[in-house]
């Protein structure tokens, strides 16, 4: 399926199946991962997955800022305006370290501090998602290097309707804490799912589960695509203040050097 050519999706969803090529080709190596300032992981497969996907958004939509994660861990941040390109080139590096296959390549279109559409790509499952505001959400199995118009066709998701008692929730592997568990028995939540990056907000969006809670610190880069599909497949994303919901997450908060604060990403 082909998106109207004003989101920019299809060039984000070649960039991004281009960069997973790279990052599989690098995970079936003997890899070793660096510490960031800030104490998180980082590969070669981060930094060459970012300049794949860098160059060619540069190439074809120059005149689009892009916050990319590990251009801006380095200070190398543009002046992003109403539109621009969010990038993480390689979500869930532990997921990625420790080989259980759940991390992914996100790229989102901002604008006016929306997400409007997004591609979430996690190449070591051969599991593509995307949508667009309008558009729908979309699924596409599709292994690393492999032609795309070769591949399964992609197929529509839509989050599904809960009924506010005994949901099922998915949240972080690596982040879970108290917290979160106590918000969750709050909600009703009857059974939880473990994942990994953000194909937490995937699973929300195909309708495997009903909610995602995340009361930890994430960057825009870490959710900006996920909730890009999750919105598209009609689902949504709310800013939380303690427990108290305060609008949709939004995106360009430079005044908090671009973190997140916490939030439930739920069905529809």
């Amino acid at each position: 399926m082909t998106m109207q050519t004003d989101t920019h999706l299809d060039l984000m969803i070649a960039l991004a199946l281009k960069a997973g090529a790279e990052i599989d080709a690098i995970y079936k190596t003997d890899f070793d991962a660096e510490a960031k300032g800030d104490g998180s992981p980082v590969t070669a497969a981060d930094k060459r997955a970012e300049a794949v996907i860098e160059a060619g958004l540069k190439e074809a939509a120059p005149d689009i800022p892009i916050l990319a994660e590990e251009a801006a861990s380095e200070g190398r941040i543009p002046e992003l305006g109403t539109r621009f390109f969010l990038v993480d080139p390689l979500d869930g590096t532990r997921e990625f370290v420790s080989r259980n296959g759940e991390f992914t390549v996100n790229i989102a279109l901002i604008d006016h501090g929306r997400p409007v559409s997004g591609v979430v790509y996690a190449p070591a499952i051969d599991k593509l998602y995307y949508g667009a505001r309008g558009e729908g959400a979309f699924f596409q199995e599709i292994a690393p290097g492999q032609d795309r118009s070769a591949a399964e066709h992609p197929h529509e998701i839509e989050a599904r309707s809960s009924f506010h008692k005994n949901l099922v929730a998915v949240a972080s592997r690596s982040h879970r804490s108290a917290e979160t568990d106590a918000l969750m028995a709050k909600i009703g939540v009857k059974d939880f799912t473990p994942a990994g990056s953000s194909l937490k907000f995937c699973l929300v969006a195909q309708g495997s589960a009903d909610v995602y809670p995340r009361l930890g610190r994430t960057m825009e880069w870490d959710t900006g695509a996920g909730q890009a599909v999750l919105e598209a497949a009609g689902g949504r994303v709310m800013a939380l203040d303690g427990e108290t919901e305060t609008g949709p997450l939004l995106y360009n908060k430079k005044e908090r050097g671009f973190d997140n604060p916490h939030f439930i990403a739920w069905g529809r």
